[in-house]
């Protein structure tokens, strides 16, 4: 690996460590509402500022646009709409909740991080909490005459609170018929593809060069541990840091599982050696080199889907394996997850081979790579609906077209066979259910025909 290789690997884990601190910030409902009021408040601050200073000098065609009330209609004004959209507030939050809780019920728990993250529900909140703070903080500057001053009523700022009412109730009217779009699992299916999709993208972009094959005889049989400080998912793992304690102290590091695998606090998170076998370490320089090793690996309470390629697959199974439970009965939606699933990982199987280990500017292999195998992949996407499908015709129609798909865009004979072993499982689970002769011909021409895609005569 060249000099300019390592500085991509260090790119390449900064655009990572981007994404997911980005889809982390994105799941947040609090920090677009919580600008929104911070800005609505420097607004409703500084806009009777202006309005104080050109009021009087303001032509009668734009004045006849503004707000002609006196003090007592303004503050009537402005005390209705922060009343108003409070109310619009809580009921953009119980809606949001209500579909949450539809979510998880109808789809799978797991789906929630989407509805989390959607804009449209941030940008409702935003604009309501903001026109709130705004019309609240315009308020406090509505001033009855004394003797010292005259009345004060600052007509472009209510006017403008007048427009954002406006614009909230606009802006209610379009969440309820986003809410009543994003509540159908076809969206919900659609959402997790394209989003599984950015991530196949974000990691075939950021590959980094290396071998493809391990040489023999790398690991020695004594290996140092570097254990989890807690429990959790991997989310994330930085290898350009991981890389730089390697070249710094002449070590040899080895991933122990993917990104998206769920570790416990004092299990194995990586295991390392030296390059020279000969030298040997104290004990407090293992602890720390373990110890700078484990901080490399993010941890996380629940999967995300900024560098885990499995969690789509994960998902859009979860809803495939929820519309065949008996209390939902749906095997429409279960055949249409496998579409998903289909597409995603035909687009998995068409992905250049990657690296399974970065080396130094001199050439010496540094960091054993451990990511998300085809073969596993595979296996999370048929195994669940494999199992509870076998008794429904169409989903075992579907799951053999899925194999057949799959096989036509498979690059290399390792995926092919893997492929082979999924349909020779799923005619073994079939032959074991409760079927008609007819239907039983009809599936053993789908497996034929399935074999026969697999084996390259249809393409």
């Amino acid at each position: 690996m060249t000099a300019q290789s390592v500085n991509g690997v260090k790119r390449n884990s900064l655009r990572r460590a981007i994404a997911s601190a980005r889809e982390s910030l994105a799941t947040e409902l609090w920090p677009l509402p919580t600008l929104a009021v911070v800005l609505a408040v420097a607004l409703g601050i500084a806009l009777p500022l202006v309005d104080r200073a050109v009021d009087a000098s303001l032509p009668p065609s734009v004045a006849g646009f503004l707000f002609a009330g006196g003090v007592d209609s303004a503050r009537a004004v402005l005390s209705a709409i922060s009343g108003s959209l409070i109310t619009a507030t809580s009921l953009t939050f119980s809606l949001t909740v209500v579909a949450l809780q539809l979510a998880s019920s109808q789809a799978s728990p797991r789906v929630l991080r989407t509805f989390a993250k959607d804009r449209a529900v941030q940008d409702t909140l935003a604009m309501f909490v903001g026109t709130f703070a705004y019309a609240l903080t315009v308020l406090r500057t509505v001033q009855d005459a004394t003797d010292a001053s005259d009345a004060q009523v600052p007509r472009i700022a209510v006017t403008l609170a007048s427009l954002l009412t406006f614009a909230s109730v606009i802006t209610l009217a379009l969440f309820l018929g986003h809410l009543a779009r994003q509540l159908r699992v076809d969206t919900v299916m659609r959402q997790v593809h394209s989003e599984t999709g950015h991530t196949i993208d974000l990691v075939a972009s950021t590959s980094t060069e290396g071998p493809e094959v391990l040489p023999s005889g790398l690991r020695p049989e004594t290996r140092e541990v570097a254990l989890a400080r807690g429990s959790g998912f991997i989310r994330s793992v930085d290898r350009a840091r991981l890389l730089t304690i390697a070249v710094e102290h002449d070590l040899v590091i080895e991933e122990e599982h993917p990104v998206g695998h769920n570790v416990v606090k004092a299990t194995p998170l990586a295991r390392w050696w030296t390059r020279d076998r000969l030298v040997h370490l104290g004990a407090d320089d293992v602890e720390r080199r373990s110890r700078d090793i484990a901080g490399a690996f993010g941890l996380s309470y629940e999967r995300t889907a900024s560098q885990d390629i499995g969690f789509g697959i994960r998902q859009l199974t979860d809803i495939c394996v929820r519309a065949l439970s008996p209390g939902v009965n749906d095997p429409t939606t279960a055949v249409h997850a496998l579409g998903h699933v289909s597409a995603i990982l035909g687009d998995l199987a068409e992905l250049p081979g990657q690296a399974v280990a970065l080396e130094d500017d001199d050439g010496h292999l540094r960091v054993i790579l451990r990511t998300h195998r085809f073969t596993d992949l595979l296996r999370t996407a048929m195994e669940q609906p494999r199992r509870y499908g076998c008794s429904d015709p169409d989903v075992v129609e579907r799951l053999h077209q899925l194999l057949s798909e799959v096989g036509y865009r498979a690059r290399g004979p390792d995926q092919l066979e893997a492929l082979g072993r999924e349909l020779d499982l799923l005619v073994a689970s079939v032959g074991q259910a409760d079927y008609l002769p007819a239907e039983r011909e009809r599936f053993s021409a789908l497996a034929e025909r399935t074999r026969t895609a697999l084996a390259g005569e249809l393409r």
